[in-house]
């Protein structure tokens, strides 16, 4: 055990929980639109219980991290040079896409017939089956670096547990704040087919720097955080003045 006292130990831990927050984001926007054409009553318990059960996915990857490595030996099927992994990237990219753009089709939809609320058209265990489904794609990256950042399996699952952890807390704060405005939930909806977007491309042998994505994603959001406060004072100063 004389791992545990070692510096680089606990830095590895650190980085791994850190990366998997940040890479977890997407994944948090995801099952927050996802649940949200749920029964209300319904949406808390599925997004707990999705991501509880996204640990043991990620966990089970961990370790099966022979095969999870071997996901990446390339091989050539019908003239294009491809791996497991990219096949698993193009399938989950070309699903966010697809959901992305069936959702932002219904919200334009509902929008012109006069609708305010969303109806639900998925059951709890479709939307649980299909959070966990989409868990295992986005987790391939950060379990494929894990393995090459530490290398005792204990800290890369200790990692998972707390990273999931901190997204559970995190989900019910962003879904009440995407839910409250309803501009941030078409641009979640854009970051999706943003996202699988990258997916696809990746999947296909044709790397996007993240980079790139995260600075638009940023600016995106920033230019919409800034609108939202303008919209704020504007309504308070329309109140004032009516008083």
């Amino acid at each position: 055990m004389d791992w545990l006292t070692q510096p680089e130990t606990w830095i590895g831990l650190f980085t791994l929980v850190a990366m998997e927050i940040v890479l977890g984001v997407d994944n948090i926007v995801f099952i927050t639109i996802l649940t949200s054409r749920l029964p209300e009553e319904q949406q808390p318990r599925a997004r707990r219980l999705g991501l509880a059960l996204a640990v043991l996915g990620r966990i089970a990857l961990l370790f099966a991290i022979t095969w999870v490595l071997h996901l990446t030996t390339p091989f050539t099927i019908l003239g294009i040079t491809t791996s497991g992994k990219g096949l698993i990237l193009l399938a989950g990219g070309l699903f966010l896409i697809g959901k992305a753009t069936t959702e932002i089709h219904s919200k334009l939809e509902g929008a012109e017939k006069g609708f305010t609320t969303p109806v639900a058209s998925i059951t709890f265990s479709s939307a649980i089956i299909q959070i966990m489904i989409l868990d295992v794609v986005f987790a391939l990256d950060s379990v494929i670096t894990a393995v090459g950042m530490v290398r005792r399996i204990e800290i890369m699952v200790a990692a998972v547990i707390i990273a999931v952890f901190f997204m559970i807390l995190l989900v019910e704060q962003v879904n009440t704040f995407i839910s409250r405005h309803p501009t941030l939930k078409m641009l979640a909806l854009a970051f999706l087919v943003l996202i699988g977007a990258n997916l696809v491309a990746e999947g296909v042998g044709f790397e996007i720097p993240k980079g790139y994505t995260y600075f638009a994603m940023a600016f995106s959001l920033t230019v919409e955080m800034l609108n939202l406060k303008i919209r704020a004072a504007a309504k308070t100063s329309h109140e004032q003045n009516s008083v």
